[in-house]
């Protein structure tokens, strides 16, 4: 892959998106030498055409982009970078440049914390303890939760019903990471069923 610096004077569009919410981070610009830093390290570092210099995000602030994939447009002058964000992108301390968390944004980062916490195996995580208690004790906590969710779809109680739909969405996430699939490949099987 080689982007194509001459069309631009010499800086490229850059989107940086979330790897696993797929929300718009933010925008940044850069040139050859910054594209090359970015592919070495695999930390975002922009060109920064306010400070004349080579800036790689959260050199201050602690907050870097991860690269994960990226990916050039079909004129080979942009570029759409996924990345790993270590905590809020925009300096006004939100997740995006362009407004508030998207809400499918939370499901997939929630699974993504349930996956840390289990692969990190963290000793004092609910998470953890369950998964590493079997599939057998993970499938029967799911199982659990939806008969509590049944029953208090009988009732009229709507704060009761939302937090059982809510365990019963957690418990469906660490069913899922114990069976090693990802919430985007269930809803992969839902968008075919769709066609």
């Amino acid at each position: 892959m080689k982007p194509d610096f001459t069309k631009t004077n010499g800086h490229i569009p850059v989107l940086i998106q979330d790897e696993v919410s797929l929300q718009v981070l933010m925008l940044g610009y850069m040139n050859e030498e910054a594209f090359d830093k970015t592919m070495k390290e695999q930390k975002v570092t922009f060109f920064s055409r306010s400070k004349n210099r080579l800036w790689t995000k959260g050199e201050t602030s602690g907050n870097f982009l991860w690269v994960k994939d990226i990916r050039l447009d079909c004129d080979d002058d942009t570029l759409l970078i996924l990345v790993k964000a270590d905590g809020p992108t925009c300096h006004k301390g939100t997740v995006s440049c362009f407004g508030t968390e998207q809400k499918k944004g939370f499901l997939y980062r929630l699974e993504q914390t349930i996956h840390e916490r289990i692969e990190g195996n963290v000793e004092n995580s609910y998470t953890n303890q369950l998964y590493r208690r079997g599939i057998n004790k993970v499938a029967q906590k799911v199982g659990e939760e939806a008969v509590e969710l049944v029953i208090e779809a009988k009732d009229n109680n709507a704060e009761l019903f939302k937090n059982e739909a809510a365990d019963l969405l957690y418990h469906y996430l660490i069913l899922l990471k114990a069976k090693g699939f990802r919430l985007e490949e269930i809803e992969q099987t839902l968008r075919e069923r769709e066609k």
